[in-house]
């Protein structure tokens, strides 16, 4: 299943920072990097729920957000890519 992430980590402080870069390692782990803040995962549900369960123990919940935008397992015909960045086969093997 495909799920869109974006996020919004308060880098106000050192911690902060610190936050911000373990919640972009976390989707680096399981997804494509599409925007700066924001995630292409494809995963099966179960470790869809271990990722989001990981990623609400990281951040703060007064000073940050996360969003999920589940586009299910037909999402091919949900998404649509213009602009200058090449797009990618989410099905494909990612070297990380």
């Amino acid at each position: 299943m495909m799920v869109l992430i974006s996020y919004d980590v308060s880098t106000k402080d050192k911690t902060g920072k610190t936050r911000l870069r373990k919640v972009a390692r976390e989707c680096q782990n399981h997804g494509q990097r599409v925007q700066n803040s924001v995630f292409e995962v494809n995963l099966d549900y179960s470790s869809f729920l271990k990722l989001k369960d990981r990623l609400l123990k990281i951040i703060d919940d007064s000073q940050d957000s996360l969003r999920f935008y589940y586009l299910g397992n037909n999402w091919h015909r949900k998404v649509e890519h213009i602009g200058a960045k090449e797009t990618y086969d989410s099905e494909g093997v990612i070297i990380i």
